[in-house]
């Protein structure tokens, strides 16, 4: 199963800001967005690697009008908000240490 990270707006271009302003997106990624992208799902091979992505997502939260969803368990989404980031954070170090 594969783990991923899924990024939705209603305002165009703001995915694609939120990535490039923080260079969190590889080239790959960055290709298959664009203004027009509302909705984008990252996957990672080691869950731990999101916790750069929901980290920076909730420092800047305020600044850009976009949803966080994560999941690491098949058919389970998990919302990330501030008041759940750490949490999660932590989770995914204890439950995928390596």
């Amino acid at each position: 199963m594969r783990n991923f990270v899924r990024l939705y707006t209603n305002i165009n271009g703001e995915i694609n800001r939120f990535l490039k302003s923080f260079y969190l997106a590889t080239e790959e990624i960055l290709k298959n967005i664009n203004n027009d992208t509302l909705e984008l799902q990252i996957e990672f091979d080691n869950p731990v690697e999101m916790s750069d992505l929901i980290g920076t997502f909730i420092e800047n939260k305020d600044e850009f009008k976009i949803n966080m969803w994560i999941c690491i368990d098949e058919d389970v989404l998990i919302n990330v908000t501030g008041n759940n980031a750490d949490e999660i954070i932590r989770y995914l170090y204890e439950r995928f240490p390596y």
